[in-house]
């Protein structure tokens, strides 16, 4: 355990739901913990005792991608944790292929209606779409966005073409209708409010959901106890400002109690959510302080960047998110008139100091 979590508070220590099994953490609030194929091996899923449209039963936050293994686990969860009862609703924090993969299938199994942000339902819709051009953050655009950001050999972009079957692949499928939520909307779940807090810089409309009587914060990737959520710039919008955005949303958990229990979509339960918030916000200082001593002593590309904040080997699935993360910092630095950017001659773009 590194010091920054020797801060933090894990009310279940090192104790996880078994697979297909699940854990209670809060009244009517159960933990899921289901395998993903990616070295961030895992995502938290959550079950909340729930009364909807008449019927008794459970909403299920968030579901995984779509794989068979999945769908067998919670095969298991259906059978030995839903104490008889069906789901009567889907509730999807954002559109990330862990979050939305399953949410089809769930919702057409129990016959339960989607409720998620409209930015990401309908991102979702057309990033589940089998094209190149609809395939997400990847295809012959991203090619084009990462070698104009030093990502130049062939291998790479042999990657990024393959991988505009990536999001299709883990979300073939996105229900066709939804209810929408917007930021500040009282979502009643079992007789109880959750406010739901929009958040941003992670996915395009990114919803937590926080509920007073129960001291409960779900926080999905917005604050995760262990990893830094990745804040990254794509192809489609390649002036974001995604680090700034996603540092101004974390402002907005200001007023929820040091003793609310967060439930994050990756890692354990914890308690400690400002001081995780104020272990975030130094993080990026940091790595901002990084990134500005980098450009001062020369000129330099997003890929001259990434081995500066990543000291570790990276596979090529973990350097397109490197390579989003710091053209955020980069572009951050950028919008606050610290850096300027050109085009060299052999058509990578470089930032220098102001």
């Amino acid at each position: 355990m590194n010091p920054n979590e020797q801060k933090l508070q894990y009310p279940w220590g090192d104790t996880l739901p078994e697979p297909g099994q699940a854990l209670d953490v809060a009244e009517g609030v159960k933990w899921v913990r289901l395998p993903l194929p990616f070295a961030l091996d895992h995502v938290n899923v959550w079950l909340l005792r729930d009364t909807f449209n008449g019927r008794d039963g459970w909403t299920v936050v968030d579901c995984g991608v779509t794989r068979d293994n999945l769908k067998a686990q919670w095969e298991q969860v259906f059978e030995h944790a839903l104490e008889g009862l069906p789901v009567v609703r889907v509730l999807v924090t954002h559109m990330h292929p862990d979050h939305i993969g399953l949410a089809h299938w769930i919702c057409d199994r129990w016959q339960a209606p989607l409720w998620m942000t409209m930015t990401d339902y309908f991102v979702a819709r057309y990033f589940s779409q089998p094209s190149t051009e609809g395939g997400g953050p990847a295809g012959e655009a991203a090619v084009q966005h990462f070698m104009r950001h030093g990502l130049t050999d062939p291998e790479s972009q042999a990657f990024l073409r393959e991988r505009a079957k990536y999001y299709p692949d883990l979300v073939p499928a996105v229900p066709s209708t939804y209810h929408r939520i917007v930021d500040g909307d009282r979502v009643r779940i079992g007789g109880r409010d959750w406010r739901a807090i929009v958040g941003y810089g992670h996915a395009p409309e990114h919803i937590s959901l926080q509920c007073d009587d129960l001291g409960v914060l779900i926080s999905g990737d917005m604050v995760l106890p262990r990893i830094s959520t990745n804040i990254s710039v794509f192809d489609y919008e390649p002036d974001a400002n995604s680090l700034q955005l996603y540092l101004n949303s974390l402002d907005r958990y200001e007023g929820i109690p040091e003793t609310t229990l967060v439930l994050p979509s990756h890692g354990r339960p914890f308690k400690g959510l400002h001081e995780r918030i104020r272990q975030q916000h130094e993080h990026h200082a940091a790595r901002l302080e990084e990134v500005m001593v980098a450009c001062r002593e020369a000129p330099r590309s997003t890929s001259d960047i990434v081995p500066i904040m990543f000291l570790r080997k990276l596979d090529m699935h973990q350097m397109t998110f490197a390579m989003g993360e710091a053209l955020a910092h980069l572009n951050m630095l950028m919008h606050q008139g610290k850096l300027t950017r050109a085009m060299g001659d052999d058509g990578v773009l470089r930032f220098s100091a102001v």
